[in-house]
């Protein structure tokens, strides 16, 4: 599998979002060559022809272009043969055919998708076109199969490239669609990159305090959220990951920050043992950040108990 597939992932979560970055001076001429031939590539998408290839390159040269994404939006007929890419694999996916060069394809696709989605310039735009909805199949999708996986990341990777600008419209437009309950069967069932990936993008919905009183507003929301946190807890308890604990101490962390009593004692009342024993001691014990969420969740959780007057917390009723 080629290694560019890993790119939209790298560029969103690890190196920040390059499609706006700062690129380092090259001189005028070869500047000048290079954005002749992404011209050239931009007009060969529109072919049917010539469009794999254009895929290929401009997906390789995304991240030191700083204004592609606006030239990919704002050219004649471009969204309209990415978002043509997308609907092609839609046949593959009911039953599960998609192959290896399907899925590379149309991954090079999402990842000029991913570019717009990243700039301040065409996030909007992006948005108002409910463009991130036809990348939602894709994560409906249940194969293990390494192409499914592929196509599972980067259409992840688009979403969190939303998420990561912190933006207000962002979270407003993804609490209108079905992002949580397909990031919560992500988390419960992917591998451990997409689950990563999507525990982020709850992570980032509810740290936003739309996002945060709309997981607590019901108790069905709520506890559909808890319980599939606490069974990542359970996995992790089997195969840990540093990186994904983070995430979902973080998510807990938030969760006890909801200011409504009786959201604070469920999750009092389901919060996994692992979580206030040793269980993960080994493997936080270099991540300072994660054992300070820890201890706060824990503090969190006791602040506001009801006691008997010996001290001791009472049952629940």
């Amino acid at each position: 599998m080629p290694t560019h597939l890993f790119c939209p992932l790298r560029s969103c979560f690890t190196s920040g979002l390059h499609c706006r970055g700062k690129e380092e001076p090259v001189p005028t001429a070869l500047a000048q060559v290079d954005r002749e031939k992404i011209y050239q590539w931009i007009n060969e998408l529109s072919s049917p022809e010539t469009r794999e290839n254009a895929l290929l390159e401009l997906s390789k040269k995304r991240e030191s272009v700083p204004d592609l994404a606006p030239m990919l939006w704002h050219s004649f007929g471009t969204i309209a043969a990415l978002l043509q890419e997308i609907v092609n694999i839609y046949p593959s996916i009911n039953p599960p055919t998609l192959t290896a060069h399907q899925s590379n394809r149309v991954c090079n696709a999402l990842a000029l998708l991913q570019c717009v989605a990243s700039h301040p310039e065409t996030r909007s735009a992006f948005l108002a076109a409910h463009i991130p909805l036809f990348l939602y199949p894709f994560l409906h999708t249940v194969s293990k199969t390494r192409p499914f996986e592929y196509l599972r990341l980067t259409s992840l990777g688009v979403i969190g490239a939303l998420v990561k600008t912190d933006e207000q419209e962002v979270i407003n437009f993804l609490l209108t669609t079905e992002i949580i309950p397909l990031c919560l069967r992500i988390m419960e069932s992917g591998s451990e990159l997409s689950k990563t990936v999507a525990t982020f993008i709850l992570q980032k919905i509810l740290l936003d305090d739309t996002g945060l009183a709309y997981i607590c507003q019901t108790y069905e929301r709520f506890s559909h959220v808890a319980m599939i946190l606490g069974k990542m807890v359970l996995q992790l308890s089997k195969e840990p990951s540093a990186r994904l604990l983070k995430h979902v101490v973080r998510c807990y962390l938030r969760l006890s920050d909801n200011p409504r009593c009786r959201a604070r004692e469920a999750l009092r009342q389901c919060l996994p043992d692992q979580l206030k024993d040793t269980t993960f001691a080994q493997v936080l014990k270099d991540d300072t950040t994660t054992k300070r969420w820890l201890a706060q969740l824990v503090k969190n959780l006791q602040e506001g108990q009801v006691t008997d007057p010996r001290g001791i917390p009472l049952p629940p009723q």
